[in-house]
């Protein structure tokens, strides 16, 4: 919880114990208690903003309204048995009030460690070569909102950039996917990112290398936010691609909004299917790319990129994308797959042929008919090189930001956080090696040292 929140519910619940138990139920003591809970209730909706999870911590003033007006009516009226039935009810109260707000809580990102501040901006690219497969008029064209984060200049000023843009949308999308009511994610609107809007680009490098990110099915572009912030922080432009119609909800400038469309996610060949489309986003995605370094209007990004130096990783079916586009764009170098399973083109028997990294979940939530084929198709991909690693106490959502939602979506004995900084030490380890090129592999052999228990090997 917030500071004010935490506040909030000592003081008002103090005062209603007091005021119900300790027998100063009289005009002037609640008149008192009425004007300190309605004045810390302002205090807390001024500094950190409405949430409904608080929303019984906020009737507290209501309660002792009611007790300053029926006070001369109870006085001198005390019963043991009225006293346990006030104490009971006020515990259930006082717990209700607090297990809201700490099951679906206002959480907080580790603050990124590299050496750059983070600055972000926001595209839409329309692809006129591609029509939009979603859609029944043949004259639309495939639109995608593209999201980079970049490492920003330490005195440039600018917007703290919010976790999630459009939050009463995507909240429409994730309530269409997880059967989850939308008022349930509102709260997130309250969660702030360590990026800011538009920041000057850093001058500490020329140009920079890049790396694409695509979230998996219903998933959104910002939700490894915890990722990329970091691998920005660390000296990389990284771009966060909505799929649009696949994701939960697309927004685009106009106010328009794309939400995810129904998908047989247990057709395992339709899976494969499907993959093209992606793969065709991220094509387009890496051909704007060359096109924004070569001339972007603004002039921000011209000859800021090193499109000699391009690597990717996606979640689920974002992960397996990466696989597909690494094994088929001369473009990207390196490719790291979280949990995802390689749906698409099957891969040779002698592997990819370039640096790939399989990050999985130690809960696996396949078919056992999905997760044979996901195994073998896993072998082929990390033949020949390709690296591996287990998180303990994970599934498959752990690789995103969702478990910070709540503590009711982890994994038994899993803490997100240290999670997260797992990922990011062996993504960075993995990139810097790579894609930069500036580590000889002692950071990955150190890692694994460090993290015994992820049993991170490389196969032959």
């Amino acid at each position: 919880m917030n500071f004010w929140e935490i506040v909030l519910i000592i003081v008002n619940f103090s005062l209603l114990s007091w005021i119900l138990l300790v027998g100063k139920e009289t005009k002037k003591w609640s008149k008192l208690a009425s004007l300190v809970a309605i004045g810390m209730v302002i205090i807390q909706l001024l500094a950190e903003g409405f949430r409904w999870q608080m929303i019984p911590a906020y009737l507290t003033p209501v309660i002792l309204i009611i007790c300053y007006l029926s006070a001369d009516r109870k006085k001198g009226f005390r019963n043991r048995s009225i006293f346990i039935v006030k104490s009971l009810l006020l515990f259930i109260y006082i717990s209700v009030a607090v297990t809201l707000p700490l099951l679906m809580p206002i959480f907080s990102f580790e603050e990124p460690t590299g050496p750059h501040m983070v600055g972000t901006k926001l595209y839409h690219w329309v692809d006129q070569q591609r029509s939009e497969p979603y859609s029944k008029n043949p004259t639309d064209r495939r639109e995608l909102m593209v999201q980079i984060w970049y490492p920003a200049a330490e005195k440039s000023k600018g917007d703290r950039e919010p976790y999630i843009r459009n939050i009463n949308e995507l909240s429409k999308g994730l309530e269409k996917t997880l059967s989850i009511p939308a008022f349930a994610f509102s709260h997130l609107d309250l969660v702030k990112s360590h990026s800011f809007m538009d920041l000057q680009l850093s001058d500490s490098e020329n140009h920079y290398p890049i790396l694409l990110f695509s979230h998996g099915f219903n998933g959104f572009r910002n939700q490894n936010t915890f990722e990329v912030e970091e691998l920005a922080s660390q000296g990389y432009i990284v771009l966060g691609i909505d799929h649009t119609f696949d994701a939960a909800a697309t927004v685009f400038p106009d106010g328009r909004t794309a939400y995810v469309q129904p998908f047989n996610l247990t057709d395992f060949n339709e899976r494969d299917r499907h993959i093209k489309l992606w793969k065709e986003d991220v094509t387009f995605v890496l051909d704007q790319l060359e096109k924004l370094n070569q001339n972007d209007e603004t002039g921000f990004f011209t000859g800021k990129i090193d499109t000699s130096r391009i690597g990717m990783f996606g979640h689920s079916y974002g992960g397996a994308t990466a696989a597909q586009i690494l094994a088929e764009d001369s473009r990207v170098k390196a490719a790291i797959d979280m949990d995802g399973t390689l749906h698409g083109e099957v891969l040779p028997e002698s592997g990819i042929g370039k640096p790939f990294l399989l990050m999985s979940a130690e809960i696996n939530e396949d078919s056992d008919e999905d997760s044979y084929k996901d195994k073998v198709r896993s072998e082929r991909g990390l033949a020949g090189g390709g690296m591996s690693m287990v998180i303990p106490h994970t599934d498959h959502s752990s690789f995103t930001d969702f478990h910070l939602f709540s503590p009711l979506l982890r994994s038994p004995g899993e803490n997100p956080k240290e999670v997260h900084r797992i990922i990011n030490e062996f993504s960075l380890a993995f990139f810097d090696q790579y894609i930069k090129q500036t580590d000889d592999g002692s950071t990955l052999k150190r890692l694994k040292t460090k993290y015994p228990e992820v049993n991170f090997k490389v196969n032959r």
